[in-house]
């Protein structure tokens, strides 16, 4: 007994040296059977994450993505932590210059507010007042006599997306003000969460994503954010939605990107309710 007791305990471990072994020694191997990928959150929620699950029925190969915002996309990829990466902006200064920002789809900027909110049209005047805390409470804006909570994507470091967006298409260069109204969040999908559970709540975020969540999107002079309204050009504030990948990435990587902007992923990605580059140009 004690000769076969020995056995076994050698035998395990052998088996685990064995197994620490061949996990360092063989990275090749592994990595090509799953991508990694992190970022904008409007990408994530709107049509990167059914992507990814369409791409490993189709090929076999996993591709695991979070959010998290595109500034935490785009320094999870200057670390080595992903493979690719999503931003809903375009590249900036103080960005890795060995990125490659890739657009795959289209997206608008919606206004979104809580379910309830009896408010149903804004303009892009009145939401520079709610930016610049001159208006405050939703009675300036034929709603209820209640203080406008206002969220706003604010990484720790850089511009989120929508932030960028925002700033760049909507504020004309300038930045929200500091107001006791305004609510900084680390990302626009913690942005639309607070907005999905607080009645005064408005934020600005990509259609994308905000037709998935439990919110209400505001008509912009009268024009409503639907697919239509956005293929067609009556609805403004367009901006692209962009796959980001080092220069020197690895094959299973192109496949993906060319998977996404191919006739197939195209398809697909206007299946989940997002323009893809075939729609508009």
């Amino acid at each position: 007994m004690n000769l076969v007791a020995g056995i076994r305990k050698y035998g395990v471990v052998l088996f685990i040296l064995f197994a620490v072994w061949f996990a360092g020694n063989t990275p090749s191997v592994l990595a090509a059977d799953y991508l990694t990928g992190s970022g904008c959150s409007v990408s994530n929620v709107g049509y990167l994450n059914e992507l990814a699950k369409e791409y490993e029925r189709r090929t076999g190969v996993k591709v695991f993505v979070r959010g998290g915002g595109s500034v935490v996309g785009i320094e999870d990829l200057r670390g080595g932590k992903v493979d690719f990466a999503a931003a809903c902006r375009g590249k900036e200064a103080g960005d890795p210059d060995d990125l490659q920002f890739i657009q795959v789809a289209w997206d608008v900027l919606a206004f979104i507010v809580h379910k309830t909110n009896p408010v149903d049209n804004i303009t892009l005047d009145q939401v520079r007042a709610i930016y610049s805390a001159n208006i405050t409470n939703w009675r300036q804006l034929r709603g209820l006599d209640t203080p406008i909570k206002t969220y706003v994507s604010r990484p720790k470091k850089g511009l989120s997306g929508v932030e960028a967006s925002t700033k760049k298409m909507v504020l004309k260069g300038k930045d929200p003000v500091s107001s006791p109204h305004i609510y900084p969040v680390v990302s626009s999908g913690i942005v639309e969460q607070m907005v999905e559970g607080t009645p005064e709540g408005f934020a600005t975020t990509g259609y994308a994503s905000a037709r998935r969540r439990k919110v209400k999107m505001l008509k912009v002079n009268g024009i409503t954010p639907t697919y239509k309204n956005i293929i067609d050009g009556r609805y403004p504030l367009k901006r692209p939605l962009f796959i980001l990948v080092p220069k020197n990435h690895r094959p299973e990587v192109k496949k993906f990107v060319d998977y996404a902007l191919g006739k197939d992923g195209q398809q697909f990605i206007r299946s989940q309710g997002v323009v893809p580059l075939l729609d508009l140009k």
